[in-house]
């Protein structure tokens, strides 16, 4: 069939996790996302919140079985030799909505072609076809390579777990336990002294209390460093759960700079700069401890923006004192104090 060449790759990419305002928690994913002609495939549906079925939680024969069904050396898992490419980052169940795709042979070629949002087993293209998507040749060689190399490699997301060092014990026992419920994993220690490297290295990410003096920092950073691990550092910038869950989302973000939907959040003189690369639903919420040290919580803003730079006004009563700005998109997670 007629359809011109596409390049395709392949980048880790995570659904963001988090504590969301009213108290509801959204689960962290981590997944391989799909990249065609040099962007994230995602990208081109709108403001999908969903992961491909290349994702690090599922177990690994399962995830063996996918990478091996993209490359055709199973049967197709829908009927008129339709595969899953993106679904539901909760459940994954076809209920809920999937992207779905027809992938086959021409010679030594792959082509996907015929993208649909499918609920049911069969998919209606003429209702709930992606008619402005692909169809997309593949290159048999760079194909095959990109999915093999997932079978060599290390999984996506296998240093999803956490170290929380400080000196309130309360606090971080409720961050862990915030972590844990969005599917990432969290130990608390006021050191490292005495850690084996093996343990180290099943870290991500380390966040550090206010309390923890600068010396300390260093002597835990020293250790990974002997163990010869690259870690992420969160300088915590308050005592406020979700907060600090958004922060050690930024951190444990491993998607590429530069194929990321948010890429920047500035927040000074009562409003948010924020700049997105692609159409996607932003929701910005402001932190704020008052005088008992109790928090307050804002959602400020809720909105799609088209790419490029927005200027958003906050609310001041939400942002008096001392102040944070999380931006969160489906997809990562941008932290910023308000500068006064």
């Amino acid at each position: 069939m007629s359809a011109e060449y596409a390049t395709f790759g392949l980048a880790p990419a995570m659904r963001a996790g988090g504590v969301l305002a009213n108290g509801d928690y959204q689960v962290h994913r981590d997944f391989v996302d799909f990249i065609v002609d040099g962007r994230p495939l995602l990208f081109q549906l709108s403001d999908l919140d969903a992961v491909s079925p290349l994702a690090s939680d599922v177990p690994p024969a399962i995830f063996t079985e996918q990478v091996r069904s993209l490359l055709l050396e199973a049967e197709p898992p829908l009927p008129d030799g339709r595969y899953v490419i993106y679904g539901c980052p909760e459940c994954a169940d076809l209920a809920c909505g999937a992207v779905t795709a027809v992938i086959e042979r021409d010679g030594e070629d792959y082509i996907w072609r015929d993208f649909a949002w499918q609920t049911e087993e069969h998919a209606d293209m003429e209702l709930n076809g992606y008619h402005g998507i692909g169809p997309f040749r593949f290159h048999g060689t760079e194909y095959r390579e990109a999915l093999a190399s997932l079978l060599d490699g290390e999984a996506p997301g296998t240093r999803r777990r956490v170290l929380l060092i400080g000196a309130r014990v309360a606090l971080l026992a409720k961050l862990a336990a915030a972590l844990r419920t969005i599917g990432i994993g969290a130990d608390i220690a006021h050191d490292t002294n005495g850690v084996h490297a093996d343990e180290l290295r099943g870290y991500g990410a380390v966040a550090f209390g206010r309390a923890i003096t600068q010396e300390e920092r260093a002597a835990v950073r020293r250790a990974f460093e002997q163990a010869g691990v690259e870690v992420a550092y969160v300088e915590g910038l308050a005592p406020i759960v979700p907060l600090l869950v958004a922060q050690i989302e930024h951190a444990l973000d491993r998607s590429p700079a530069e194929q990321r939907r948010l890429t920047r959040l500035v927040a000074a003189d009562g409003e948010a700069g924020v700049e997105v690369t692609s159409p996607c639903r932003v929701r910005l919420t402001a932190y704020r401890l008052d005088r008992l040290y109790r928090t307050h919580a804002h959602e400020v803003f809720d909105g799609v923006l088209e790419p490029g730079r927005h200027r958003i006004a906050l609310d001041a009563k939400a942002v008096k004192g001392e102040s944070f700005v999380v931006a969160r998109t489906a997809g990562s997670v941008l932290v910023e104090a308000m500068a006064r």
